[in-house]
This record gives structure tokens, sequence and C-alpha cells, in this order.
């Protein structure tokens, strides 16, 4: 069977933990390597996920290619973009107006 692997990046907003690593990891752009082997049909091919890796570039010119779940990852950056909504409500000024009640 073949294979390929594509390359993305994603944006924490925050710092963040995936499932798997105890150490929190700064907020920043991160390259995502996700290997996917063809799995042929007579009628079209499909691609199916084997691994999901993380490169974190560490201070120095050090980096580290980890190993992740796809699913875990996705969580993290959903839980990201949560906080992300809520601190746009927390700071917005609507949140910060008094009720019309009280007008």
């Amino acid at each position: 069977m073949s294979s390929r692997t594509t390359t993305s990046v994603v944006t924490f907003l925050y710092p963040f933990v995936v499932a798997g690593y105890n150490d929190e990891l700064p907020a920043g752009e991160y390259q995502v390597l996700a290997d996917d082997e063809v799995m042929q049909s007579h009628s079209f091919a499909a691609y199916r996920r084997t691994a999901t890796y993380l490169l974190i570039n560490w201070h120095a010119g050090k980096s580290e290619l980890r190993a992740v779940d796809h699913r875990d990852l996705e969580l993290a950056l959903a839980q990201d973009q949560a906080n992300a909504n809520t601190n746009v409500i927390k700071n917005s000024a609507a949140a910060l107006s008094p009720p019309e009640d009280q007008i």
C-alpha cells in the first residue's frame, strides 16, 4: 500500500496540553504532520490516518516530533477556541454594560 504525508499549521492562542504528555506547551503556531495510508477500491481511493505528529520547536534551535492522537489534538484545539470565545465575551463592551432595566 502507498501512503502520503500532509503538513498543516495549527495556532494555539493559549498554553495547552495534549493527552499523553504532562508538560504544558506554549501558545503559538505548530506544524502538524499526518501520515495516511491509501486504501484502494475499484471506484475510488480513500485514506486512513495512520499517524499524527506535532512538531515542537524549543529554544536554542532544538525541536521535537511528538506522536499524538489526531482526536486529542482536535480536542486541544477545540478547548483553545472555547477559551478564546469565553475571553471575547468577558472582555466585550456588551458584557460590561449594565442591564437595560438599570439604566
